[in-house]
């Protein structure tokens, strides 16, 4: 199994949401707030007005377990989704054991 970790703008949850309940590979996902500091691009295309001003940029966290031989599917949607472009980044981690407590 796979842990599926994104961190996307905060301004695309809706659709994400969406698009994930779409997708069979997918039982679940989880939504966090989460807030993006750092360096910052003048031409950046999600920084918004608000973003300059308070310093940080809104983001989402959304954490999904996968099977393993899912992640080629969901990794494929997530690039093919336009609303995702330039808007979040990734990561993938083995995951050892889940259950339910």
């Amino acid at each position: 199994m796979k842990l599926l970790t994104l961190i996307v703008h905060a301004g695309i949850e809706q659709s994400l949401g969406d698009m994930l309940r779409g997708l069979a590979a997918i039982s679940g996902f989880t939504f966090t707030p989460v807030q993006g500091h750092g360096s910052r691009q003048e031409c950046d295309p999600v920084l918004s007005a608000r973003d300059s001003v308070v310093g940080y940029t809104p983001h989402i966290r959304v954490d999904i377990v996968l099977q393993d031989n899912a992640v080629p599917a969901v990794l494929s949607a997530l690039r093919q989704d336009q609303s995702l472009a330039g808007r979040g980044v990734y990561w993938l981690t083995l995951l050892e054991e889940s259950g339910r407590l």
